[in-house]
């Protein structure tokens, strides 16, 4: 936490500040946006989308309620959707949508200058300013030097919860018995695919006979024993995104963690494909097209918040009076010890959805600051399944607006009149309960 000090310059002064710009910020940012606040994203990497982008993981779920095409989810995750597909990008179903990297960088970068957000690229959060309880500013550091950002209203959707914690905000992290995180993986890209033959063999999606059978053979060191996913558009026929890597005890708040995580995952990606070429029909020429920016982290600081959302929450669909947007991925919990799933992880009933309440987002103890994205308040087993981007997608549209309607009426994010908030949400076509749901193809936006 850093006092108002004059030895580091102020660069810029703003309403919001969305500190991040992955699926969480980029959400809350066009929110934001759209409502009238003048907004800053500042962002690491140099393009918008997150672990969508950066991450190269050319997937996002999950849109429909369990075990059917309801569409539970609405706002600007449909409309990302939406233009995915109008642009010639990607496919959609009612499951999600599989989309080319690149093209997503462009159309979301398209969206933020049609709403006004600007942007900062290739700049580090350092340190939250924090004077009389609330949260005003931001230290960044860039080519420019270190410089403060002074806003009005500041949304922490860095993943880890970075703002809130050099906030003082209290925050757990990993599983209850050792704080332990779920792994990390290294998404990669291969070409020289022939999709249809590898469709046609594929008779289940983990595979596990295959890798199990590579492992006896030599072939393949134990890191790995099911396939978490391949993603395929028929925009980019030739190639696949691999969701396969998968390295064990790392702590994403650690650079030393995320180093030794990046080079050990980058090696699985190569052993990978000389696995591929040998094991699975029509990919016998495969070859590695990229490999991401960044390993993809599933879990590290759960800020505490208002409410803190739990795994009984979920799997009993409890309703909540400040619902802001519905999830509805199964309580998806990677082996935090070795390979494959870990036996916490739990798949629901057709039918699965529930609520998730705006005071998760709300940091205990600091005023005008919110938090989007996998940091919200949660247990570690919700956080299995709250963590996908769709649904950070929408807990970020849910933030920016509350930015922006709390400066509009000369309120805290806090003190903001729920109500109000969600009718804001459903006026721009999100869906917050029931009534709100829709069948697939009969979207409210």
């Amino acid at each position: 936490m850093l006092r108002l000090v004059d030895s580091i310059p102020v660069s810029r002064e703003v309403d919001v500040l969305v500190v991040g710009g992955g699926p969480a910020g980029t959400a809350a940012a066009l929110a934001a946006a759209r409502g009238g606040a003048r907004t800053l994203v500042v962002e690491q990497f140099n393009c918008l989308g997150g672990v969508a982008t950066s991450g190269g993981h050319g997937h996002i779920s999950r849109y429909s309620e369990g075990g059917t095409e309801r569409q539970v989810v609405g706002g600007i995750a449909d409309e990302i959707a939406r233009r995915v597909v109008a642009s010639g990008f990607g496919i959609r179903n009612p499951h999600g949508i599989w989309f080319e990297i690149e093209g997503l960088k462009l159309l979301l970068e398209e969206m933020a200058g049609e709403a006004g957000v600007d942007l900062l690229y290739h700049s580090f959060f350092c340190d939250t300013v924090v004077e009389d309880g609330k949260a005003v500013g931001a230290v960044v550091q860039n080519k420019g030097g270190r410089n403060v950002i002074l806003a009005k209203r500041i949304i922490d959707c860095t993943g880890d919860g970075d703002v809130a914690f050099r906030a003082g905000c209290p925050f757990e992290k990993g599983r209850e018995s050792d704080g332990k995180c779920q792994p990390v993986t290294l998404m990669f890209t291969i070409g020289g695919v022939e999709w249809d033959k590898v469709a046609a063999w594929r008779k289940d999606w983990w595979m596990k006979e295959t890798w199990e059978k590579a492992q006896r053979a030599g072939d393949m060191r134990p890191y790995q024993k099911v396939i978490m996913g391949w993603w395929w558009t028929p925009t980019r026929p030739d190639q696949v995104g691999v969701n396969f890597t998968h390295v064990t005890h790392v702590d994403s708040t650690s650079a030393e963690d995320l180093t030794r995580a990046t080079i050990e995952a980058r090696k699985q990606a190569y052993e990978t494909i000389e696995v591929y070429r040998k094991y699975v029909p029509g990919m016998e020429r495969c070859h590695i097209v990229s490999t991401p920016s960044t390993v993809g982290i599933r879990e590290s600081r759960r800020i505490l918040g208002d409410a803190v959302l739990t795994e009984d929450d979920l799997k009993t669909q409890r309703e909540f009076e400040d619902a802001i947007c519905y999830g509805s991925f199964f309580v998806d919990i990677h082996c935090i010890d070795g390979p494959g799933m870990d036996k916490t992880a739990w798949r629901p009933p057709s039918g699965f959805k529930y609520q998730i309440p705006y005071r998760i987002m709300l940091p205990r103890g600091v005023e005008n600051l919110l938090t989007a994205g996998r940091c919200v308040s949660c247990t570690h087993l919700a956080l299995g399944s709250i963590r996908v981007m769709v649904t950070c997608i929408a807990m970020g549209e849910a933030a920016g607006t509350a930015a922006a309607m709390s400066l509009e009426g000369g309120v805290t994010p806090r003190g903001l009149d729920i109500a109000r908030l969600r009718s804001r949400l459903r006026g721009h076509g999100a869906i917050l309960s029931e009534q709100d749901i829709v069948e697939w193809g009969h979207g409210r936006t």
